[in-house]
């Protein structure tokens, strides 16, 4: 039978995911994975007002960062039964790279990643956050980062097609839940029926073919 340690939650900049990451850790205690965002000084010093001039330093130092935190992931996986959570994959670095790097900086950066790739443990189950991209621009606006306020409505919805692309192939275990009209910051109803659809997720995960059987009504045939 399998366990669901490992849970991941993704979703497009301002779609809430480490907000739900703080409320799961508070509830289940674990490890807490948060990606280092505004650490970044590439990304905090003009990406978003010069993509082309910054990309390739800040894509370059969130492949490194968020692989020393991998790393760390993986120890706890292999050394102890403690949950993790956490609010990215690794693979989002290639969503992100493909939308901002070109010619020599993408291949340079493409080898690194691949090599770096191979040391990455695969969450037990990924959250994939949905919200539509105007939703999304109000929630960054609401939030007022001052990195932020350059960011493009272009630019967002570019990035909102990449992660439902990115999604639409992935392979392992997955539960998208379109959150365009939550609040579960705010709202305990609706953290309340986010962490309901995840514990069922993980429910299923974890009973297997059994959780099968008796989705398909096919139990005791």
């Amino acid at each position: 039978m399998r366990t669901v340690r490992y849970l991941a939650v993704e979703g497009i900049i301002g779609v809430g995911k480490t907000s739900l990451v703080h409320r799961l850790h508070s509830d289940m205690g674990g490890l807490r994975v948060l990606e280092l965002v505004e650490e970044n000084p590439f990304l905090v010093g003009g990406f978003y007002q010069d993509m082309e001039r910054y990309a390739f330093n800040t894509e370059m130092f969130f492949l490194l960062a968020r692989f020393r935190q991998q790393r760390e992931v993986a120890r706890v996986v292999r050394e102890t039964d403690e949950p993790i959570h956490s609010d990215y994959v690794f693979q989002k670095n290639r969503i992100f790279a493909e939308l901002t790097l070109s010619g020599d900086d993408f291949q340079i950066w493409r080898r690194l990643f691949e090599t770096l790739t191979d040391e990455i443990v695969t969450p037990d189950l990924v959250v994939y956050l949905r919200a539509d991209t105007d939703a999304v621009m109000e929630r960054i606006r609401q939030r007022n980062r001052p990195f932020e306020r350059d960011l493009s409505r272009d630019y967002l919805s570019r990035l909102n097609d990449a992660y439902e692309r990115y999604f639409d192939a992935y392979s392992h275990d997955l539960l998208t839940i379109d959150v365009t009209r939550l609040d579960f910051v705010r709202s305990d109803a609706d953290y309340a029926a986010v962490r309901a659809l995840i514990d069922y997720r993980v429910g299923a995960i974890e009973a297997g073919q059994q959780e099968l059987e008796l989705v398909t009504g096919t139990a005791g045939r």
